[in-house]
């Protein structure tokens, strides 16, 4: 759960949905304020973080508006902002007055690491389509991060990048910035006269007391990044340039990793190897809508180790995708379906270079085509590996189009799947719709079918399918609740998604009732909610599993939370699975039930922590669980952060028990906002392992870095096999140096 995505879910038969959506008439979006004309700049603007009124002549500032911790509030600090643009940027620049220097927050330097800071945001709909929308934030250090939000901010990209400046100085009266954002980084649609339209909001954050105004005037029932609520811009005569952006890389590393003895033997070997590597990405902008991407010998050597989990049921684990190259424009290739318990993914980019225990595989190179083509929003990408050992070459093809229909917030789409390798082939395809068919309410319904063969003999269709429907009320006041139905058949099998389960049917109902608070001293708002989250066995139809819930939950003004929830759990195993090292659940039939707490520290102090806490039953046994996440700034150069989760697993009639302990440990160092560190290490108790991940990185220029990566394995048993020989402590270490520079044609 979390304090700022309110739960939502889902539950009802896809007729009852379908009954819902016709029975009401469409409706479009509430009228929205006339577009606002963007003043054009005459005269050069200084990026230097000092906003001067010469150079500010003639551009008005922006109407702003207390957002939180009380809506239409009078903020407590004076803020000015004004936004402009001339032939090749769109500019902002901020005046942030502070009574408190002390209290002005500067807790990283960190590239892409906002963590607490107070700060300055522009988000900009380039396509003003009421969907997608970049994110470019500053903070009073000139730490920069960039986000891009897709299906009106409800899925997020933090791992995307592009070229854009910031400038910031803090004084005795607050602090102070200046953006530059170039047309190619946004891209956009002119009509034949020039005139572009696009969706602009603006923040300033004061951290230490979550205080946030923004523009235009957004009711906290929406989320403040959604551009469904964004103002309407026109800017007049601007052409967005095409730069060619050509980067390669080269590489050199050494790595040694140890070697089971051969059978008779009790000599552990050593397998070492030194590798150089050269590579190249290449990004050209069609048009100011439409980039493709080219990449030859792709390597992700500087990209942070996976976070460790540890699975405590018998249904596979999902890891988001990490790496850059996949993450750009991704939001276009989401395709999800399945309620609570049954997610999935028609496509997860993971499936590309990494095998199912993350060993890396070589990318020899592939091509990506993204942004939007007459109306259409596209997604195109090709992939091909190299051959590795027991890994065969295989090709990767994913086409994803969508387009709006009905009206503004609603969209139709297609997308294909298609891989080859090792003698294999799967083929998948399919087709949704978001439709906004009442303000705030939304029906979405979605089918995909694969081809694989590797199925049944069984031709139907049916069996080969997923049909999910949901249908929603997204608001943050009052109610707001999501009914969903899917059905998945037992040859369905999309071999470049997720899946967790198969040949299941799920039936899902949740909800929340949004309560601001707006007079009550420290709580912003209460929402009280209830779940009921059911998965059937298509086989015998007999419910595998099911949650039931209700709980309290609550934000505070200072921007902390929590939540309280008693949980029912019905779980029908067929099959036992283990659990961690020593523990295991037999076949059979469970109910049981469990109390969870959370509590999260406002997020602007410098040190911090969120405490989870659950205890109850647990499958035939019992759990008590535990989950610290501490942060502490102790400057804006260093960072100490982390995460500590001890599961005690308890299964008293069958002389069972386990305490399973997960321990995370983040140092994150910057010298300024071009050299830092990012140290990440993990000891996870069910593998006895101790893994080390640690990233220097100067960035000389946007997309010309210098990284040196070092990663360890350990083990921290030391097993002795039978000849008496002791397992080495380490298990494989690597060193790389991997040097990157964008050059811009």
């Amino acid at each position: 759960m979390s304090f700022h995505s309110p739960r939502s879910f889902a539950t009802c038969s896809l007729a009852a949905v379908l009954a819902l959506a016709l029975a009401s008439p469409l409706a479009l979006c509430a009228q929205a304020a006339a577009p606002m004309e963007l003043a054009r700049l005459t005269h050069a603007v200084r990026l230097d973080g000092v906003p001067t009124a010469d150079e500010w002549a003639g551009v008005p500032p922006l109407p702003l508006t207390e957002y939180a911790p009380t809506f239409r509030g009078t903020p407590t600090q004076r803020t000015e902002i004004r936004v402009a643009y001339d032939d090749e940027y769109l500019y902002a620049a901020g005046w942030f007055w502070d009574d408190d220097r002390a209290g002005v927050r500067v807790n990283s330097l960190y590239r892409d690491r906002w963590n607490g800071d107070d700060a300055f945001n522009v988000f900009v709909d380039a396509f003003n389509d009421h969907q997608t929308t970049k994110w470019f934030g500053t903070t009073p250090g000139g730490m920069r991060f960039d986000v891009l939000l897709s299906d009106d901010a409800k899925t997020s990209n933090d791992a995307w990048d592009t070229f854009w400046d910031a400038a910031t100085t803090v004084t005795d009266s607050g602090w102070f910035a200046e953006m530059r954002i170039p047309f190619s980084s946004l891209g956009f649609h002119a009509d034949a006269d020039g005139k572009v339209v696009m969706g602009l909001t603006v923040t300033r954050l004061v951290a230490r007391r979550n205080e946030r105004v923004t523009f235009p005037a957004i009711d906290p029932k929406f989320y403040f990044a959604q551009p469904s609520v964004a103002q309407s811009v026109v800017l007049r005569d601007v052409h967005t340039r095409t730069p060619l952006y050509v980067t390669p890389y080269v590489l050199s590393g050494a790595s040694r990793n140890a070697v089971a003895p051969a059978t008779g033997t009790a000599q552990y070997g050593t397998l070492s190897r030194t590798s150089r590597e050269a590579g190249v990405d290449v990004r050209y902008p069609l048009s100011g809508d439409l980039t493709l991407d080219l990449t030859y010998n792709t390597d992700f050597a500087q990209v942070e180790a996976d976070e460790q989990q540890v699975n405590l049921d018998r249904f596979p684990l999902f890891y988001p995708e990490q790496r850059r190259f996949f993450q750009e424009n991704s939001g276009v290739f989401d395709f999800d379906f399945g309620g609570f318990g049954a997610t999935g993914r028609l496509f997860h980019s993971r499936r590309i270079g990494l095998a199912a225990d993350f060993t890396p595989i070589p990318v020899l190179g592939g091509a990506r085509l993204g942004g939007r083509a007459a109306g259409w929003d596209v997604g195109l990408l090709e992939m091909q590996t190299q051959r590795q050992g027991a890994f065969p070459s295989e090709h990767f093809g994913v086409l994803r189009l969508r387009h709006s229909v009905l009206n503004e917030n609603s969209t139709a789409g297609f997308m294909a799947t298609s891989f080859a390798g090792g003698g294999r082939r799967n083929l998948a395809l399919g087709t949704d719709a978001s439709l906004r068919v009442r303000p705030n309410e939304y029906l979405v319904l979605k089918w995909a079918g694969t081809d694989d063969g590797a199925d049944s003999t069984s031709p139907s269709l049916l069996d080969r399918s997923v049909i999910d429907a949901r249908y929603e009320r997204r608001v943050g006041r009052g109610l707001q609740y999501s009914l969903s139905a899917t059905r998945a058949g037992r040859d369905f099998h999309p071999e470049l998604g997720f899946t967790q389960r198969t040949d299941f049917t799920t039936l899902n109902a949740s909800g929340n009732y949004f309560i601001f608070t707006d007079m009550h001293p420290t709580l912003q708002r209460v929402y009280p909610g209830a779940l009921a989250f059911n998965t059937f066995r298509n086989a015998d139809h007999a419910l595998e599993s099911g949650q039931y819930a209700v709980w309290i939950q609550w934000d505070t003004k200072a921007g902390g939370g929590g939540w309280i929830e008693p949980k029912l759990f019905h779980e029908s195993v067929l099959a036992p699975f283990a659990i961690g090292r020593s523990t295991s659940v037999p076949a059979g039939t469970y109910d049981f039930a469990d109390l969870q707490a959370v509590y999260a520290m406002p997020f602007g102090a410098r040190t911090r922590t969120s405490v989870d806490l659950r205890a109850g039953r647990y499958f035939d046994g019992t759990r008590a669980q535990a989950i610290l996440t501490p942060t502490w700034n102790v400057s804006p150069h260093l960072e100490l952060g982390g995460d500590y989760q001890l599961t005690a697993l308890r299964f008293a009639d069958r002389g069972q028990s386990e305490n399973i302990q997960l321990a995370r440990l983040r140092v994150r160092a910057a010298l300024d906002v071009r050299m830092s560190g990012n140290a990440f290490v993990q000891y996870n108790s069910t593998s006895h392992t101790l893994d080390a991940n640690v990233r220097l990185r100067y960035a000389f220029a946007e997309g010309t870095d210098l990284w040196l990566v070092y990663n360890e394995g350990l083990d921290t048993q030391q097993v002795r096999d039978p000849l008496g020989e002791r397992s080495p402590l380490s298990l494989s270490r690597s060193v790389i140096v991997k040097y990157t520079h964008t050059f811009d044609f």
